[in-house]
């Protein structure tokens, strides 16, 4: 008869020791500190590239707690975040999963883009999202207590979803949400030459080639340009790609494969660069 034995894991390594840099927009630290205080899980709703994830770096780093991010996928299974048994030589040894590692350990785990998860995978989670905040693993045996430093978040964007991989209720009414959104200008001005380390007049031209780009989604664009890709944008430029190249590999290329779309916006560049 084979041993089955269990390996401690610790979660040094998830521990964020400097501090991420995000400027808040409204009230979603406050927001996000009391639902920690309350153990309540949070739902962080909004379109890729606005934040979610470096505020939840920042959040865990405020916090003092260790943040284990797991990105969603449709292959994602059970046994991927519960944990499962491996066979090494004579023992078994069960190893956890990513979410019963954070609730082992009084961790913050982060499911990205948690609708992409299949829908048997998501019904784990609820156990933990309600005011029993317990796990159990059948194949153990045993019911995991949630201690009162663990927290569940998600996140996903609403823009995109399709009837089968938006959230049902019952998983809906179980988070306190929070919206995020594209920032302000003024702000956005900020983390564009912050993150990519280009003076803010050319962060400034960014962040309006940016914010008329997104007005093509009433005319065709599924998704607006990022921050993140204005980021990513500024630094091309800081790396000597000239500005209007910069701005089409990184803000409208990845967008959109539709030339006439890539066109409309290509002019709108050149009337604002120079």
């Amino acid at each position: 008869m084979k041993k089955i034995s269990y390996k401690e894991q610790p979660v040094e390594e998830y521990i964020i020791r400097e501090e991420p840099y995000y400027v808040p927009v409204k009230d979603e630290v406050e927001i996000f500190t009391a639902a920690y205080e309350n153990n309540l899980p949070v739902n962080l709703k909004g379109p890729t590239g606005c934040g979610k994830t470096r505020f939840m770096e920042y959040m865990a780093y405020k916090l003092e707690c260790p943040i284990i991010t797991i990105a969603c996928h449709e292959d994602l299974t059970a046994s991927d975040l519960i944990g499962r048994f491996l066979i090494k030589g004579e023992s078994t040894e069960w190893n956890d999963g990513p979410l019963t590692k954070a609730v082992r350990n009084g961790a913050i785990c982060y499911l990205d883009e948690f609708v992409e998860a299949r829908m048997d995978t998501r019904v784990v989670i609820h156990p933990l999202t309600d005011d029993r905040r317990v796990m159990p693993i059948d194949k153990l045996g045993i019911i995991l207590h949630a201690p009162p430093e663990f927290m569940l978040t998600i996140s996903y964007n609403p823009g995109y979803q399709s009837v089968l991989k938006d959230l049902k209720q019952s998983t809906r009414q179980r988070f306190v949400a929070i919206d995020f959104d594209y920032p302000p200008a003024d702000i956005e001005y900020e983390i564009v030459a912050h993150e990519s380390g280009i003076d803010m007049e050319d962060a400034r031209t960014l962040v309006e080639i940016g914010q008329k780009i997104r007005n093509f989604k009433q005319h065709g664009l599924e998704e607006g340009v990022s921050t993140r890709l204005l980021i990513y944008a500024g630094m091309l430029m800081r790396s000597g790609i000239d500005q209007k190249e910069a701005c089409r590999a990184a803000m409208i290329k990845p967008i959109t494969d539709d030339y006439e779309l890539q066109k409309s916006i290509d002019e709108i560049i050149a009337a604002i660069v120079e």
